[in-house]
């Protein structure tokens, strides 16, 4: 490396100004007015590997930051701690998975789509094996800078065969989603919501039931609709009651199915008239903003379209709050984007 090269790696990068304080580094998202449930993907695999004799857990070294541990604790028998080895990882699973287990493995998602991705091409997708990988720490949901911040993780998976890839939003989508990634034939990649998991989407639909490779309109309005995933359906929602105080209906569409993704909903509801905003925790750059981009341009539907999403660079390190306020994933920020668009 020359010397140039080494001043410009250790230049401090310069960071917008932001009125949100950064005094901690903190892993948990601010749910305010919500309810939250405890590890509900470790309780939902324990209830489903009651009567599941073929399900068992494995882990690199993430067991209690994936909350796999209450599945440990429940069958230790059938728990595996493969260590930092996140590619022996995948390879244990695919051959779990060919001795008809139904192997869950758990990382974090920046292991998962960086470091483990040719193991999980070539020994889980290609053979469309029933491995499911579900990660934490999905997009920007830690403040522990680029080394832990998976903002490009559905772009690195969406082009692989075979693979669905599910972004829960809430408590609810996380319980639900695991009996419905069980009964799929085929590997599945989850992004994982752990620790104390608030409940959204049934507030505004208690009816709501996930569904595998289907969106769901969670709220109605006439002005504008956003198609969001993940923690942005949560955001969309509490953005579309501050907006509602300016006379600004905000319809809000959930897609927790990234891949394969319900076009058929979002085109029917993409044409009628109103301004279409895509909401996700994710690069800009191949995610579920250009999938809902890609659908509307093959089938001629053409709203005016508007995108809220992650830069395509390496984010800051710092508390949550501050850097959800700077990169534009805040409520408020949400908020705003959308009414400075009409």
């Amino acid at each position: 490396m020359t010397a140039a090269a080494r001043a410009r790696k250790y230049e401090p990068r310069r960071v917008p100004e932001t009125k949100v304080a950064t005094s901690a580094m903190i892993a948990s998202l601010a749910a305010e007015g919500y309810d939250t449930v405890a590890a509900p993907f470790g309780h939902a695999l324990v209830e489903a590997a009651k009567d599941d004799a073929r399900i068992v857990g494995l882990t690199a070294d993430l067991a209690k930051y994936t909350d796999l541990h209450v599945f440990a604790q429940a069958y230790p028998d059938r728990f595996y701690q493969m260590g930092m080895a996140e590619q022996l990882l995948m390879s244990a699973a695919a051959g779990m998975a060919h001795e008809g287990f139904i192997p869950f493995a758990t990382t974090y998602s920046v292991f998962a789509s960086r470091r483990a991705y040719d193991f999980i091409c070539m020994a889980i997708a290609e053979e469309n094996l029933p491995v499911k990988i579900v990660c934490g720490l999905p997009g920007l949901t830690t403040g522990y800078g680029p080394s832990h911040q998976a903002t490009e993780d559905l772009a690195i998976f969406r082009g692989l065969p075979n693979l669905t890839i599910l972004d829960p939003c809430d408590a609810t989508d996380v319980t639900q989603m695991v009996p419905a990634m069980i009964a799929h034939d085929g590997p599945v990649y989850a992004r994982l919501l752990r620790g104390k998991v608030p409940e959204v989407i049934t507030r505004y639909r208690p009816s709501y039931q996930f569904e595998l490779g289907r969106a769901q309109m969670i709220r109605e309005g006439r002005d504008v609709l956003v198609v969001s995933s993940g923690i942005m359906t949560m955001r969309a929602l509490d953005a579309a009651e501050l907006l509602a105080k300016d006379g600004i209906d905000v319809a809000v569409l959930h897609c927790p199915t990234i891949k394969p993704l319900d076009t058929e909903t979002i085109l029917a509801e993409a044409g009628k008239g109103r301004l279409l905003v895509t909401a996700e925790n994710h690069s800009e750059v191949g995610g579920l903003g250009e999938a809902v981009a890609r659908s509307l341009l093959r089938a001629g539907v053409t709203p005016a379209f508007r995108q809220i999403a992650l830069p395509d660079e390496f984010l800051e390190a710092g508390a949550l709050p501050t850097l959800h306020d700077l990169y534009g994933l805040s409520t408020a920020k949400v908020a705003q984007q959308i009414r400075g668009w009409l």
